[in-house]
């Protein structure tokens, strides 16, 4: 059985260390040196995972056992890797760092970048933001390699350094504690990608600009990095678990036989947050997927079901207002029984308003930018059935946005879930719209996927799919 690509998992010491720039560089140059390469991110990240698919002329695929399960890992990087023969992880925050759970008991933190590495078997780089550090370094790397034996700390490239004289006594300090250095990074502020309220702007909005900057981090890796060490440090990872999304199914439910529905998806500008197995997850159900860009296209001809993903419609409310023939389409959609899974930007995108553009108007709330960052795992549970959940079923998921509702109307909440302020009911259903904040992965969910391609078919069946425009 292929158990995926080799591969090596770039880590740091703490956010803000240059892993992304690191990470995007040597996809690029391992494959502008002919090598296959497979990119990864830890976590529920979006946004990077655009960068590395420049980068790698492949998708970027995410790894986060906490919205998966960690059985999950193993076989989502071997399907994410075959055909390839290397792999690049990129980590999230530091490399122990994980969701914070005060009831477990285990010293590898969920969703951290060591237990993806050591789920995998994969040896670690440490990417170490070099500024501020001299002989002391010594003693950081010993602390990393020796706090978790099921950890291996492989090598060490450092970024940001400052002088010929300053790589000089880092390295003697790598040296020190027997970890070898794959490379050394010059300070380069004009590597920054523009960034905003959630981070990096996404690659897709860009643009142009967005493959400068992919190549100035290919050229930078490709010139003060080992490559070939790179290579040979990276190891295949143990066999893992098969993971068949086709053979998936929801046992209590029969699948009608109909033609494959049309499930359209936006995507654009404005709704780029997605995960590569989306798609695929949808076609192994029989859907027929079709992607679509809010800001000026029509919906689909036949849609009997609808995908809105999460992104950056605050950006473009304006443009996003102004295809009316799409607001009316959705909204006359809805009130007929078009499945709609919402999340995020896809809420947004069915309230009234958006910083007073209008929008669709199939749910009766008010939303704007907000004053604050909403971030964080949540242990969601389902309130009532929806074309995709059955009430009273668990998923973890991710909210990761800035804009909020000020009024919230009288619908019915999708889903609730404890905080340490207590009982949170947040989300939407209304007619067959399934509409929050939350994220899901849906590799870690792929009975919710078959069971929207379901309620789709018939729907379709039914005769209301969406007509030509």
């Amino acid at each position: 059985m292929n158990s995926g690509a080799a591969g090596v998992v770039l880590a740091a010491p703490a956010s803000g260390s240059g892993k992304t720039t690191v990470a995007t560089g040597l996809i690029g140059a391992l494959s502008r040196a002919g090598h296959e390469v497979a990119p990864f991110k830890v976590g529920p990240d979006y946004i990077d995972p655009g960068y590395h698919g420049l980068a790698a002329g492949r998708p970027g695929r995410n790894l986060d056992p906490v919205l998966v399960g960690r059985d999950r890992i193993a076989p989502l990087y071997r399907h994410g890797s075959r055909d390839c023969d290397l792999a690049v992880v990129e980590g999230v925050m530091g490399l122990f760092d994980g969701r914070i759970d005060d009831r477990s008991t285990d010293p590898v933190a969920e969703g951290s970048t060591a237990q993806v590495a050591s789920l995998l078997g994969l040896p670690v780089i440490l990417v170490v933001d070099t500024r501020g550090h001299s002989q002391s370094l010594a003693a950081l790397l010993h602390g990393f390699a020796t706090f978790d034996a099921g950890i291996r700390l492989g090598g060490v490239i450092l970024n940001r350094v400052g002088s010929e004289r300053h790589e000089q006594v880092l390295r003697a300090a790598c040296d020190r504690v027997g970890l070898p250095v794959l490379g050394a990074l010059p300070r380069l502020a004009e590597l920054e990608v523009p960034s905003r309220h959630l981070g990096l702007i996404p690659a897709v909005e860009h643009g142009s600009a967005a493959m400068r900057a992919v190549d100035a981090m290919t050229d930078l890796v490709a010139r003060h990095i080992d490559l070939p060490a790179v290579a040979a440090l990276a190891a295949a990872p143990g066999p893992g678990i098969v993971w068949d999304a086709a053979g998936e199914t929801v046992a209590d439910e029969p699948v009608p036989s109909a033609p494959n529905p049309v499930i359209a998806i936006a995507g654009g500008p404005a709704f780029t947050f997605g995960y590569a197995e989306h798609r695929e997850l949808l076609t192994a159900a029989g859907a027929e997927v079709v992607v679509f860009d809010p800001v000026h296209d029509p919906l689909p001809t036949g849609t009997a079901g609808l995908v809105l993903p999460g992104g950056f419609p605050e950006e473009h409310a304006e443009a996003l207002a102004a295809n009316t023939v799409l607001r009316s389409a959705v909204a006359a959609q809805a009130r007929q029984g078009l499945p709609v899974h919402a999340e995020c930007a896809g809420l947004l995108y069915l309230t009234e308003s958006l910083d007073g553009h209008p929008m669709a108007g199939v749910l009766d709330a008010v939303a704007e930018f907000g004053p604050r960052l909403t971030l964080g795992y949540r242990e969601a549970v389902a309130l009532a059935d929806s074309p995709l959940w059955r009430a009273g079923e668990r998923v973890f998921g991710h909210e990761f946005h800035r804009t909020r509702l000020v009024t919230t109307g009288s619908r019915p909440p999708a889903w609730g879930w404890r905080t340490s302020q207590g009982q949170t009911r947040e989300g939407a259903l209304v007619h067959q719209v399934h509409a929050s904040y939350l994220h899901t992965h849906p590799a870690g969910n792929p009975a919710a996927v078959q069971r929207f391609v379901i309620a789709a078919r018939l729907h379709r069946r039914a005769g209301t799919a969406a007509p030509v425009p």
